[in-house]
């Protein structure tokens, strides 16, 4: 695909993230609610790419598009207000209907434990072929809503008895072999609440990567704050994580104390130490940070963040934030489709001269990248096109 053509289907996909999309509730994997990270969407399939669209939150519930089936049986995302009169709402995204897919609901999710638990509870599909995991779904700071991680819903999952407050090494062990033997999953993501212990959660990765290690042969992210103790990184890699996932989210030190207001205790600073240690031990392109934008951050900041994270061997994936239902930010906008192109273009195009590429990690959520429109910014043209 030429370049032109890769950004134009990243904006009509970032089009879809940022306003989501009502959902009548058409077959295929329905995707999740609430927990750790993104959610409250699921994933849809265009033009051969996997992207994660929002659908459960109050976003969704007044977007223009609208997910529905189409008279021969395929499913296709078209826009309402491609038809509004004069002065009505003005959406800037395609006015054709667009056909989609959605992925299968996963045989994996059919299974259950010796105890009875169902593996859905224990990890899920998320885009097309990865398998991520909370092995705590408890969080230091959750509960007081004055210290948490304002868009964070990690302890809803748990509250709707969907998941499991601890998930065991040997349970994800046995839910990623399932996973990989009747799904093909390709990759697996664990990440977690922040304990309070020194490690920030390093210790259960290094348990749990090597438990599913030692039952599949399958590339690992794991994802946690930055430990006190840098040692943690070269146990964890020889646990066999692959990859490392430690997110700043968002970058200015108002909108870090405003929007994280007990993790902004770990300045930028201390993320950027954090950032050059574990690239020592990953390696070049095998360490990100998922920076949200849309929370206060101006371009401009986030432009220049990534060029640090970039210089430091660091992949910055840059995604639209999502409000999620419950959560202090549930009403908070998104941002619009022009700001998010202008950043994921000046990303993109400081990654391709730097040689940075999604597709080369291991794992992650960056190599995945349905959660974002940034892989299709960064390729430069295809050999042989214009």
């Amino acid at each position: 695909m030429a370049e032109h053509d890769r950004r134009a289907l990243g904006r009509r996909l970032t089009e879809l993230q940022v306003h989501g999309v009502v959902d009548p509730a058409v077959p295929g994997n329905p995707g999740r609610r609430g927990g750790a990270g993104p959610s409250d969407h699921r994933a849809l399939s265009i033009d051969g790419t996997t992207v994660m669209v929002p659908v459960y939150n109050a976003l969704a519930g007044s977007s223009p598009y609208r997910l529905d089936t189409t008279a021969a049986g395929g499913l296709q995302v078209s826009n309402a207000a491609a038809a509004a009169p004069a002065g009505g709402l003005k959406v800037s995204g395609p006015a054709a209907a667009l056909a989609v897919e959605t992925p299968p609901e996963p045989r994996f999710y059919g299974l259950a434990t010796a105890e009875g638990i169902p593996y859905r509870s224990i990890a899920l599909l998320h885009g097309r072929d990865v398998l991520a995991t909370t092995l705590l779904q408890t969080c230091i700071r959750f509960r007081d809503r004055t210290q948490s991680c304002q868009f964070c819903a990690i302890e809803q999952s748990l509250e709707d008895g969907r998941t499991l407050v601890r998930k065991t090494p040997a349970q994800v062990a046995e839910v990623a072999e399932a996973a990989v033997r009747l799904d093909g999953v390709r990759q697996l993501v664990l990440t977690t609440g922040t304990p309070n212990s020194d490690d920030r959660g390093a210790r259960l990765m290094a348990e749990t990567a090597a438990a599913v290690k030692a039952r599949v042969d399958l590339p690992i992210q794991a994802q946690c704050e930055p430990p006190e103790d840098p040692a943690w990184y070269r146990r964890m890699k020889d646990a066999g994580v692959d990859s490392l996932g430690m997110h700043l989210e968002v970058v200015e030190e108002e909108v870090r104390r405003r929007i994280l207001p007990g993790k902004s205790e770990l300045g930028l600073e201390r993320y950027m130490e954090a950032f050059a240690e574990a690239v020592a031990v990953f390696g070049r392109g095998q360490v990100s940070t998922y920076l949200l934008a849309g929370l206060g951050d101006s371009a401009d900041s986030i432009v220049a963040v990534s060029e640090r994270l970039i210089a430091l061997g660091v992949y910055p994936f840059v995604v639209p934030f999502v409000p999620i239902a419950g959560t202090p930010l549930e009403t908070h906008p998104a941002p619009t489709t022009d700001f998010m192109v202008a950043v994921y273009t000046a990303v993109g195009d400081r990654l391709r001269a730097s040689d940075l590429r999604s597709e080369a990690m291991a794992a992650g959520c960056a190599k995945c990248g349905a959660c974002s429109a940034l892989s299709l910014f960064e390729a430069g043209p295809e050999p042989g096109t214009p």
